[in-house]
C-alpha cells in the first residue's frame, strides 16, 4: 500500500535507515520507510501461479498452507507450446492474480537451462535451447507486467540442479556460458525489462552468484544495461558486503540485523563507500514507489475462478504432445469401449514439488473428464505402493489382474502413468518409470486390442521396455490444474495436439551430454560438454535418440515448400517457406529453422536453433512464413576478443520438423566480421599469414631471403606450411634457413597500425 509521507532522497537518510532499506522485513515484503514516502513491496513465488502466505506461517519450499490460486501450466509444458502467446496468457492472468491478492513481485519464470533431465526442477524450466527459453520468457514478462505487477526473473546464473544447490561451484568456460546459459536471461532483461533478477544459490567458477560482480556489475548492468533491483535467492547471501559491492541491492528474507551491522561499520570503517549502499537503496525505494498500488486486496475475492479454470485448461492442451500414434489410434471415438488404467488418471499430477506449490482452486482429473464425454468409460487402479491397504505384492497383483481385466474387454486402453516426484532441493536418480507401471503397461498393451499411454511428469522419462509394445504415446507433462480436461481433449480430439518437444527424450541416460559430469563432486560440477547442451550433442555426435528435440505429431499433416533465403546484409538474413495444412482437421504448425555451419574458428554443433514460428491453418489453407534471422544468428562468441563474431562464410539454414528432421535447406554465403584482432610476435605463423596485410608482407619477405633453388623446392612442398602454423611468429626467427629479422618483423606489424 502506498504511504503518505514525503518523497524523499532515500540516499539522504541516516546511514542506519539507509541499510535497513537492504533487506527485508519480514519473509516476504520489504521494509518501509513511511516518513520518507517509501512503502513496502510484497513478494512472493509464482512462476506458475501465485503462492501467497500469511506471514506467521511463511516458507520458502512450499510446506506450509497459501491461499487459494490458479495453478496455471508449470514452464515445462508452455515450453512445449512453442507458442510466445501462451506464454503471455499465462503472465498476464498470473499478473491479475497477484494484484488481486495484493503481490506486488512475482518471482518467476526459471530461465535456467535443461542441462540434464535429472534436474529435480526442470519443470520450472523452460527448455535444453537458450532461444526458446528466451522468447517464451519474454513474453511471460512482457504480459506479466503490463498488468501493473514487477516481475523477478530467476536463477541467474548457470544453476541447472539442485544437488549442493547452495554451494556447488558450476566450473563453466566463457564461450559456454555466453552462448548457452546466459542468452535467455540476456533477451529477457533487453526486451521485457523485467523490474528484479534473482541470483542463484550456487557458485559459478568458485564465487557465489549473490557476489559475482563481473556477472552482476559488469554483464547484467553494464552490457545488458538492466537498470532494476538485484534480489537475492531466500538465503543465499554469503558476505553481505562482498554482495552489496557485485551490485545485489536486496537481500531476503528480512530483516537481517547481523548483515546490517556488517554493511554500516563497513562503511564507518572506510571499506565500503557509502555511495555503494546509496545507490542499492535508491534501486530499492524507486522500485517501492513505482510497484505499490491501492487497488491490491488481502483476499482471493478479486480472482476470477472460473475464467482463469478455463483458461488454465485451454493453456495446458497447447503444451500436449503427441509423441506416437501408430494405426491412428488416437483421436478415440466416443462410442468406443474405453479401459482407463492407473491411479494418476483420477489423482492427478498437474504440480511439482517446493517453492512453486500452488494451492489451486480445483484440479480436473481426466479420468472425470474423459467419463463426461466417452459413452463407456471403466477404471482400473492398476497398481499402488500404499501398505497401508495390505500386503503390498498381493496388492499389487490384485490391481494389475483388473487393470488386465478391463483392457482385454475393452477397444482401447489409455494407461496413465508418472515419473518419480520432481521438486525443489532433490534431483532424479534415474529416467525409467517405477516398474510396476513398467509392468503394468506391458501387461496392458498385451491384453489390450490397442493401447495408448499418456506419461505425466516434470521432465522426460524412458520410454524403454515398452515403447514398442504400445501403439500411442501422449506426453502429457505437468499441465496445472485443468490438465485433466486437457488431456481429454486432446484425446478425443476436440483439440488437436499441436505440442513440440522443447528437450529431447534419450535412449539411455548415458548418452546424455551431461552424464559423466553430473551432479559433480567435491563442491564442484564441471560442465565438461560445452555448448554441445541438448540436440547440440546428440547431432554433432551422430547419437540416435527416441524422439527429438522439436518432435511432436498432429491429427492432420503440413507440407513444407518453396523455400527462399535472401542476405539482408553482411550478418544478417530472411528466410521464407510455404506451409499448407494438407489434411482434413484445422491445426497448428510449429515452423522451426537452424543454422548449421563450419565457419569460424572454433567448434559449432551440427545445427542450432535460430528462428521458430507457430501458425494456425484451416485444412488446406497456405500460409508463407517468414523468418528473420538477426547477427546473433549466425554468431559464435570470440573468446579472445570478448565479443559476438561472425565469420564470413557459408551458413545452411534448415527447416525442420525437429532438430533431427530436416525438410527444406538453402544456403547463404556472409562476408561476415572484418578482422580487427591485432596480431603480435606471439600470434601464430598462421595467424599471421590469414592476414589481408601482414599476410601478403611476410610471404615477400621471406621469399626475398630465399635462395632460388630452397624458393622452388618451398613451393613444391606443400606439406611444410601445415608444420609451422602453430608456430609463434617470434619463434620463426630460431629455425635454421629462415631469413628473417625480428626488426623486419617488427617493421611489418608498425605498417598496420
Amino acid at each position: 500500500m502506498p504511504t503518505t509521507g514525503p518523497v524523499v532522497d532515500p540516499a539522504a537518510l541516516p546511514l542506519e535507515r539507509k541499510v535497513s532499506l537492504l533487506s527485508g522485513r519480514d519473509f516476504w515484503s520489504t521494509a518501509p520507510l513511511a516518513d520518507a514516502g517509501i512503502p513496502s513491496l510484497v513478494l512472493t513465488d509464482g512462476p506458475h501461479g501465485i503462492r501467497r502466505q500469511d506471514v506467521a506461517a511463511a516458507d520458502h519450499l512450499g510446506f506450509h498452507a497459501s491461499w487459494p490460486s490458479t495453478c496455471f501450466p508449470p514452464a515445462v509444458a508452455v515450453a512445449s507450446s512453442w507458442d510466445p502467446e501462451v506464454a503471455a496468457r499465462v503472465g498476464a492472468a498470473i499478473g491479475r492474480e497477484a494484484r488481486a491478492l495484493g503481490v506486488h513481485v512475482v518471482l518467476g519464470p526459471g530461465l535456467n537451462i535443461k542441462r540434464s533431465p535429472l534436474c529435480g526442477r526442470n519443470f520450472e524450466y523452460y527448455s535444453e535451447d537458450p532461444l526458446l527459453s528466451g522468447v517464451l520468457g519474454a513474453a511471460h514478462v512482457r504480459g506479466l507486467q503490463a498488468q501493473g505487477v514487477g516481475v523477478s526473473v530467476k536463477h541467474f546464473a548457470v544453476h541447472n540442479q539442485e544437488t549442493d544447490r547452495m554451494r556447488v561451484s558450476a566450473e563453466v568456460d566463457e564461450r559456454t556460458l555466453r552462448e548457452i546459459y546466459l542468452p535467455a536471461f540476456e533477451r529477457v532483461v533487453t526486451e521485457a525489462r523485467p523490474v528484479m533478477v534473482m541470483t542463484a544459490y550456487n557458485r559459478v567458477n568458485g564465487v557465489p552468484m549473490s557476489q559475482h560482480h563481473r556477472l552482476l556489475a559488469d554483464v547484467l548492468r553494464g552490457e545488458w544495461g538492466f537498470e532494476g533491483v538485484v534480489v537475492s535467492d531466500w538465503g543465499g547471501v554469503y558476505d553481505r558486503v562482498a554482495a552489496l559491492v557485485a551490485g545485489l541491492d536486496l537481500q531476503m528474507p528480512g530483516p537481517s540485523d547481523a548483515n546490517d551491522a556488517k554493511v554500516e561499520q563497513a562503511v564507518r570503517d572506510g571499506k565500503l563507500a557509502e555511495a555503494v549502499v546509496d545507490t542499492g537503496v535508491r534501486r530499492v525505494a524507486a522500485l517501492a514507489r513505482s510497484l505499490a498500488t491501492s487497488d491490491a486486496v488481502a483476499g482471493t475475492a478479486g480472482i476470477p475462478e472460473e475464467e482463469h479454470h478455463a483458461l488454465a485448461r485451454e493453456l495446458a492442451a497447447e503444451g500436449v504432445v503427441l509423441l506416437k500414434n501408430g494405426a491412428d489410434v488416437l483421436p478415440l471415438r466416443v462410442n468406443s469401449r474405453i479401459a482407463v488404467i492407473g491411479e494418476v488418471a483420477a489423482r492427478p499430477l498437474y504440480q511439482g514439488g517446493g517453492s512453486s506449490r500452488i494451492n489451486a482452486t480445483r484440479a480436473d482429473s481426466a479420468l472425470e473428464a474423459m467419463r463426461d464425454v466417452g459413452e463407456s468409460v471403466r477404471h482400473a487402479r492398476g497398481f499402488t505402493t500404499d501398505d497401508a491397504c495390505g500386503d503390498g505384492d498381493d496388492v499389487s497383483v490384485e490391481l494389475l489382474g483388473e487393470a488386465v481385466g478391463i483392457a482385454a474387454d475393452s477397444d482401447v486402453a489409455v494407461v496413465f502413468v508418472a515419473g518419480n516426484g520432481d521438486t525443489e532441493g532433490r534431483d532424479r536418480e534415474t529416467l525409467d518409470l517405477p516398474a510396476e507401471q513398467i509392468e503394468l503397461i506391458r501387461a496392458v498393451a498385451a491384453a489390450a486390442p490397442r493401447t495408448v499411454v499418456v506419461v505425466s511428469g516434470g521432465g522426460v522419462v524412458s520410454l524403454e521396455g515398452w515403447h514398442d509394445d504400445v501403439d500411442a504415446i501422449v506426453e502429457g507433462w505437468l499441465l496445472g490444474q485443468g490438465g485433466g480436461h486437457a488431456i481429454s481433449d486432446v484425446l478425443f480430439g476436440v483439440v488437436n495436439p499441436s505440442g513440440h518437444l522443447a528437450e529431447t527424450i534419450p535412449l539411455r541416460l548415458q548418452d546424455t551430454p551431461a552424464y559423466t559430469n553430473f551432479p559433480g563432486e567435491a563442491g564442484h560440477v564441471r560442465y565438461g560438454e560445452g555448448v554441445m547442451v541438448g540436440y547440440r550433442h546428440y547431432g554433432t555426435v551422430e547419437r540416435a535418440v527416441r524422439y527429438p528435440f522439436g518432435h511432436g505429431l498432429s491429427y492432420t499433416t503440413f507440407a513444407t515448400t518453396g523455400m527462399t533465403v535472401e542476405a539482408t546484409g553482411d550478418d544478417t538474413a530472411t528466410a521464407r517457406v510455404t506451409v499448407t495444412n494438407t489434411g482434413d482437421r484445422a491445426g497448428r504448425h510449429v515452423v522451426q529453422a537452424y543454422v548449421a555451419t563450419t565457419a569460424g574458428p572454433v567448434r559449432r554443433p551440427a545445427r542450432e536453433l535460430r528462428a521458430f514460428a507457430k501458425v494456425s491453418l484451416a485444412p488446406g489453407e497456405t500460409r508463407v512464413v517468414e523468418l528473420a534471422l538477426e547477427r546473433r544468428a549466425f554468431a559464435y562468441y570470440d573468446v579472445e576478443n570478448s565479443r559476438w563474431t561472425v565469420a564470413a562464410g557459408e551458413y545452411r539454414i534448415q527447416i525442420g520438423e525437429s532438430a533431427a528432421r530436416i525438410v527444406a535447406e538453402r544456403s547463404v554465403t556472409l562476408p561476415g566480421d572484418a578482422s580487427t584482432k591485432e596480431l603480435s610476435l606471439d600470434s601464430s605463423f598462421g595467424e599471421w599469414l590469414g592476414h589481408p596485410v601482414l599476410g601478403p608482407l611476410l610471404r615477400e619477405t621471406m621469399a626475398a631471403g630465399m635462395s632460388e633453388e630452397r624458393r622452388r623446392a618451398s613451393e613444391l612442398n606443400s606439406d611444410m606450411i601445415h608444420h609451422v602454423v602453430s608456430v609463434p611468429v617470434r619463434q620463426l626467427l630460431n629455425f635454421p634457413g629462415i631469413e628473417l629479422a625480428e626488426q623486419d618483423l617488427v617493421r611489418m606489424l608498425e605498417s598496420t597500425r
